[in-house]
């Protein structure tokens, strides 16, 4: 993961950065949702996915979620990674979005969005740098700064944060204590 080959747009594009919203199934999750005989929800996510996005945060990245469906899965898996930002059951994104950029303080160019299906469009045609995950429907294309090489739920996000922390420089620094 740490041989990324990037246009110059797209490095004047993550250098800005400073907030990534996600959205939740098909990104942080391979899309998939298990409903036991209870009723009970269950979500697989990516271990390395988690890492990444604290990584992120001890950078000093502002972290939000913003997903259409409504699961307390999502909540316990946000509180495990520090994320206090999280809307859900979210029929305009574009609306909270813009909640989101001023409970941060940044502006659009500030800010990554990560999504993978039609719904996302908005949001990703409004910021600094528009992601999706290797699996993303093809129509998102058009509006998309970078893909991942990995598909959601399977190491998209990691990929990312590390992307992002290499670009602006910060990579080294955070991850010097694991070499010793």
């Amino acid at each position: 993961m740490n041989t990324f080959k990037l246009r110059k747009d797209q490095i004047q594009r993550l250098l800005p950065l400073k907030g990534l919203i996600m959205d939740v199934d098909g990104v942080l999750t391979d899309g998939r949702i298990i409903i036991n005989d209870q009723g009970e929800e269950s979500k697989h996510f990516h271990v390395r996915d988690g890492h990444g996005l604290k990584l992120l945060k001890r950078s000093g990245f502002q972290l939000a979620l913003l997903t259409g469906r409504q699961s307390r899965v999502v909540e316990h898996r946000a509180l495990e990674l520090g994320i206090e930002t999280i809307f859900q059951k979210v029929h305009d994104k574009i609306a909270v979005y813009q909640q989101i950029k001023s409970i941060f303080s940044l502006e659009d160019e500030e800010i990554c969005y990560v999504g993978d299906d039609l719904v996302d469009i908005p949001v990703l045609k409004k910021v600094g740098f528009a992601a999706t995950v290797a699996d993303g429907i093809r129509e998102l294309d058009d509006f998309i700064h970078w893909r991942s090489q990995y598909p959601g739920g399977g190491g998209a996000i990691r990929e990312l944060c590390e992307l992002i922390l290499r670009t602006q420089g910060s990579w080294n620094r955070l991850t010097r204590r694991y070499f010793g």
